[in-house]
């Protein structure tokens, strides 16, 4: 079993800041500032695999060193040693494999923590179930709170169908009722929520979403989609005090228990408390792992409002007219404050497995609509022409959620455009999931410097319903991570948690490694990856997505400490067991932010130095990942008072 040292404190970066939250300038220091700490011992990590993601192929080391917070060395034990020198604290990893932090592509720490607060709805079998879980929730929120749940799959449920208005009357007839499905695109409210949010039979559908009508009128039934739900849900009520803390902390504890030393939330303002909640943790310093964001587009205005107030409050030393410095907003540094930094702005294009936009028809319509059905677009040409314009040549990029290839032509239309005005730019847009995507169309990719992040934690949970509705030939292509791979151009994987139940890495490189559905079916096997590649796309490419390539994402020296350690070699398994390898520790920046409990590490039996590497052979499907043990949060709340005594 490994050895590991004990965290002493959580070391927030205090120097060089610019951007964070969207913060234009940079600063020498400032009341805000930590306490400058005495000089680390270096610790001296070996007698595991430390596989540094250095390269195309896999490279190993026998030992690294970290000291204050960044990598020393990564070579040979004798070289690790003097590098050390005498007093250095050594980690004996007992057979167990080193690796860099892995960095979220694509996810909603903010919203999943949130999530935390409200019913869990995965796995609902039937509406009386859904709403059962709902009146449990009920009996614990406060007076004047919204009753929300989150989870549940409409195809899954029994009745094929979202539940009415009508009928999550039976949670509560008086007080605010609203279900989430699992991907963030459907859900449903109670007649007391449709009344406060004032939705109607006079009530338009808003472009991009629909409220459903009850039959032969007008009245809203109570399910909503994509931009309808985004109209009602942005009335929730703000989530303050304790309740703030405890949605970020409770978001920080999911992601360093899979290894994350880097998370995102792409997509702030989909709550109008959004803003309050992320400023709430960069005032109380409450992250102890970094968190890029991307505002929500109809929230870029605000967000960069917030970005220029928490700018202004944390870099006293910044000088000039309020007009100068509102005139660079568009120019943003791209650097942490109390490890939050706004990275970029996202657009939906268009929607999810039910809702995707593409030019052929769906090959069998969900359930609900009719003819040729082809989904459909969320926002105009212009809207995304002038955000990709006012940003183009900045370091705020751009992120745009696409499903189908229509929207992805739309993403490709508009930057193209843009390039022919303003020029090339190493802008590097991400394309979010860019589930299915032509051939003419990865040229296109190539061509403007996208990257696309592919869900593939979907192919498990929503595999066999994308062939259904898609049809075989989109769906064998959907997420084509091996087409990208041979044509040597970049792409990440992401979970896009809380669409995902929990943001697990090791989870993703086991469904882009295997491509099975929840039935066990391989889904495209020509577009399974190697779990080398798998596992570059979580760490070195993750980081070259969000332009943090030169200190995150290998173990290289000067870059950052942020390392993970898990128990078993991805590389020397059978690629069918990766998703059960669990993470034994999260260290950033040299410090250790999530830890196996005592007792697990105690069940883990030390693991040999040295295996071969297992064939790739595609064994059993991804394992379901272990609900968020009720510690974490305790372990982060250590944790966070460790960090805040540290700077006072």
């Amino acid at each position: 079993m490994a050895t590991f040292p004990t965290p002493v404190r959580v070391r927030l970066r205090a120097t060089g800041l610019g951007l964070a939250f969207g913060l234009i300038g940079t600063t020498t220091g400032g009341a805000w500032a930590a306490v400058p700490l005495p000089p680390a011992t270096p610790t001296l990590y070996s007698g595991g695999d430390i596989l540094t993601m250095a390269g195309p192929k896999p490279v190993y080391a026998e030992a690294l060193v970290e000291k204050d917070g960044k990598i020393l060395f990564v070579g040979p034990l004798a070289g690790a040693i003097k590098a050390a020198g005498a007093g250095a604290k050594r980690v004996n990893l007992a057979g167990h494999t080193l690796l860099p932090g892995f960095i979220d592509a694509h996810g909603h720490m903010v919203y999943y923590g949130k999530n935390q607060m409200d019913a869990d709805l995965l796995g609902v079998q039937d509406i009386p179930e859904l709403v059962a879980r709902l009146k449990v929730q009920a009996a614990s929120v406060p007076a004047g709170a919204w009753i929300v749940g989150f989870g549940y799959q409409a195809r899954a449920l029994k009745e094929g169908r979202t539940p009415s208005a009508l009928e999550l009357d039976g949670v509560s007839p008086d007080r605010p009722v609203m279900i989430v499905d699992s991907s963030g695109h459907l859900g449903s409210a109670n007649n007391a929520l449709l009344k406060l949010a004032g939705v109607t039979a006079a009530t338009a559908d808003p472009t991009g979403g629909a409220f459903a009508r009850q039959s032969g009128s007008r009245e809203p039934l109570g399910p909503m989609e994509e931009t309808a739900l985004n109209a009602v849900r942005s009335q929730r009520p703000a989530f303050t005090g304790k309740l703030a803390d405890g949605a970020i902390l409770a978001g920080a504890a999911a992601w360093a228990r899979f290894g994350q030393t880097t998370a995102q939330d792409c997509g702030i303002g989909l709550g109008a408390d959004d803003i309050a909640v992320v400023r709430n943790a960069i005032d109380k310093k409450l992250l102890p792992i970094d968190l890029y964001i991307c505002a929500k587009d109809s929230a870029t205005n605000d967000v960069i409002d917030a970005a220029y107030g928490v700018s202004r409050a944390y870099t006293p030393s910044s000088t000039g007219t309020a007009a100068l410095l509102l005139a660079a907003r568009p120019d943003l540094d791209r650097r942490y404050i109390n490890r939050v930094r706004l990275g970029g702005i996202k657009y939906w294009l268009d929607g999810s497995i039910d809702t995707a936009w593409f030019t052929q028809p769906y090959t069998t319509n969900p359930p609900g609509k009719t003819g040729e059905y082809q989904g459909y677009e969320q926002i105009p040409d212009a809207v995304l022409l002038a955000g990709v314009e006012r940003f183009w040549n900045t370091g705020v990029q751009i992120n745009m959620h696409m499903n189908g290839d229509a929207a992805a032509d739309q993403a490709l239309r508009v930057i193209e455009t843009v390039i022919k005005k303003k020029g090339w730019s190493d802008h590097r847009p991400v394309f979010i999931h860019a589930s299915y995507l032509r051939p003419d169309q990865i040229q296109r990719i190539k061509a403007v410097g996208a990257v696309p992040s592919f869900l593939v934690a979907s192919i498990s949970s929503g595999g066999d319903a994308v062939e259904r509705f898609w049809g075989p030939e989109r769906a064998a292509k959907a997420a084509g991570a091996q087409t990208f791979q041979t044509a040597g151009l970049p792409y990440t994987l992401s979970h896009d948690a809380p669409v995902s139940p929990q943001p697990t890495i090791l989870g993703l490189v086991d469904a882009a490694v295997n491509r099975r559905t929840a039935s066990g079916r391989v889904i495209g096997p020509a577009e399974r990856i190697s779990p080398y590649d798998a596992m570059r796309a979580v760490t070195v490419m993750a980081a070259y997505q969000i332009k943090e390539e030169k200190s995150k994402g290998s173990l290289e020296p000067g870059k950052l400490a942020d390392l993970v350690i898990i128990e078993r070699n991805p590389l020397k398994v059978d690629p069918g067991s990766i998703g059960t390898i669990r993470v034994l520790e999260t260290i950033k920046e040299g410090q250790p932010v999530y830890r196996m409990s005592a007792k697990e590490l105690a069940s883990i039996p030390a693991a040999p130095a040295i295996r071969p590497e297992a064939p790739h052979n595609h064994g059993d499907p991804l394992a379901q990942p272990k609900p968020l043990p009720a510690s974490d949060r305790a372990t982060m709340e250590r944790l966070l008072r460790a960090s805040q005594a540290s700077l006072r």
